[in-house]
């Protein structure tokens, strides 16, 4: 099979993508340590490079080709117009060292973007600059030690993390300096009421759930736990991961959740994918304001006309990231709400439940479902236990999913499923999309049971066939090195065999 061939084959001794003019000023010689010697760039045209980095593109999977169900994090598809804003001159060409007196229209779209974020979640105020959702999950954790802190009451060392919440919260209570103490599920998929209790002490800090959680449910108990929580002292955060599932519904701060962030990628459609660029602003109750990261921005009148100024709040666990966070996102997030409308919002959460739904009752004949007879929120797992009584793994189900042009769901989590498929179609896939999708995955099912050899050799139509996932990850290979790439075409070769 022909393989793509490495960037460097293509060059040509002498050959060229671009001629700079010759310099109108004088040449100045780089300090000593910075010029190397010599540089294996390769020698290519312009339209080599433009040729061979699109048809690697075309090789991958995204969001504008087809369905990407992947639970937990999520590929939303980013609205075009919402490009179109970040990339107006004076959000996109300004610089974090201005002075703010010169870019008053950002430090106004990061303030509105607060008050927005507070008014729909029912928090008092919102910090912007975290910029991933565990990074918020920390700032989280870092303003309830911050509040215990300052209430003297420094024996609470311990945070209780619900085994149906996000794998971060756990590994982020620990990062602040916290002791984890994991909750369990009771059989319908909420976090054990009785459990709690019996966990709850003097030493508590507070609780991290997700809700509605990782089995894809709204907590039936939520409103006893938050209470639980209180009564011994401790605070409630929320991830808020999952907020798409509940815009213009239920607002979380109403429900008396003190802490929760936001992943502005998966519920407000901002761009997610290779590691970011993130951004996972927090709100926060009243009484915990003080306690945020700064810069914020703030709204005040001079002379009769509106200022906005950034400011630090007076007892700020500090900064958490350099500058203000990643302001594009809070263009594109903005841009989104603004567009959407409250009308809108509920719909996007309306949408993306029916639409999980639909999947959930199309395919349970087929598939077992874990924790009962449940209407499930904007995601629903399912358990490929059956499949694995005939030799098929989720593993090889989300991999034979590969063969139809659809991205794999999450598989393997949330940890309490075995075999566990995490499907999460969103709001913006239409009915036919959805029908392929249970299609695919009804013919899995018979695939598994009458051919099962199909599945497990899958997939069979990609660029490169089943990789080892294990051996990549422990022996990782993050940079190209001119002596490796006849090895590395050989490789290619052979796994496209």
């Amino acid at each position: 099979m022909a393989v793509e061939p490495l960037i460097f084959e293509l060059s040509k001794p002498g050959r060229r993508g671009v001629r700079f003019p010759d310099p109108d000023v004088p040449e100045t010689p780089l300090p000593a340590g910075i010029a190397r010697e010599r540089l294996d760039w390769p020698e290519v045209s312009e339209i080599d490079v433009i040729r061979h980095f699109t048809r690697l593109s075309q090789k991958n999977h995204a969001i504008d080709i087809g369905m990407y169900p992947l639970g937990s994090c999520t590929m939303k598809y980013n609205p075009k117009i919402n490009e179109t804003v970040a990339r107006l001159p004076g959000f996109a060409s300004i610089h974090p060292y201005q002075d703010e007196g010169s870019v008053p229209g950002a430090l106004r779209l990061m303030w509105a973007l607060q008050e927005m974020l507070a008014e729909i979640s029912g928090f008092h105020q919102v910090a912007l600059q975290p910029v991933a959702g565990a990074q918020g999950e920390l700032t989280g954790c870092l303003v309830i030690r911050a509040w215990h802190e300052a209430n003297g009451d420094t024996g609470r060392t311990k945070i209780l993390v619900p085994d149906s919440a996000h794998g971060t919260n756990p590994a982020t209570a620990v990062m602040a300096g916290f002791q984890v103490v994991t909750i369990p599920s009771d059989a319908r998929g909420n976090c054990d009421l009785e459990a709690l209790r019996a966990a709850v002490g003097p030493d508590t800090a507070g609780l991290m759930i997700t809700n509605p959680n990782t089995l894809g449910f709204w907590d039936e108990q939520i409103e006893e736990i938050i209470a639980t929580v209180h009564e011994a002292g401790g605070l409630v955060y929320n991830d808020g991961a999952n907020f798409n599932a509940i815009l213009g519904i239920a607002r979380p701060g109403d429900l008396g959740f003190d802490i929760m962030h936001f992943n502005l990628h998966k519920t407000f459609s901002t761009p997610h994918g290779g590691g970011g660029p993130g951004s996972g602003p927090v709100g926060v109750r009243a009484g915990l304001e003080q306690f945020l990261p700064g810069p914020r921005v703030r709204r005040f009148a001079e002379e009769g006309e509106e200022r906005f100024e950034l400011f630090q709040p007076e007892a700020s666990i500090g900064r958490v990231h350099a500058f203000h966070g990643n302001f594009g996102m809070f263009v594109r997030a903005y841009t989104y709400i603004r567009m959407h409308g409250a009308e809108g919002l509920r719909q996007v959460s309306e949408d993306a439940v029916l639409a999980a739904n639909y999947i959930r009752e199309s395919l349970r004949d087929l598939y077992d479902l874990p924790y009962g007879d449940r209407t499930c929120m904007h995601e629903t797992i399912f358990s490929a236990t059956r499949q694995k009584a005939q030799g098929v793994r989720a593993l090889d189900v989300a991999k034979r999913i590969l063969d139809f042009g659809i991205h794999p769901p999450t598989v393997y989590f949330p940890l309490v499923v075995p075999e566990a498929l995490m499907i999460e179609p969103t709001e913006t896939e239409s009915k036919e999309s959805l029908d392929h999708f249970i299609a695919v995955m009804r013919q899995i099912a018979h695939e598994a049971a009458e051919t099962p050899e199909v599945v497990q050799e899958a997939p069979h139509t990609t660029e490169y066939k089943r990789l080892d996932e294990v051996a990549a990850n422990r022996n990782l290979n993050l940079r190209w090195r001119p002596e490796h790439a006849e090895a590395q075409a050989r490789e290619a070769v052979a796994a496209a065999d």
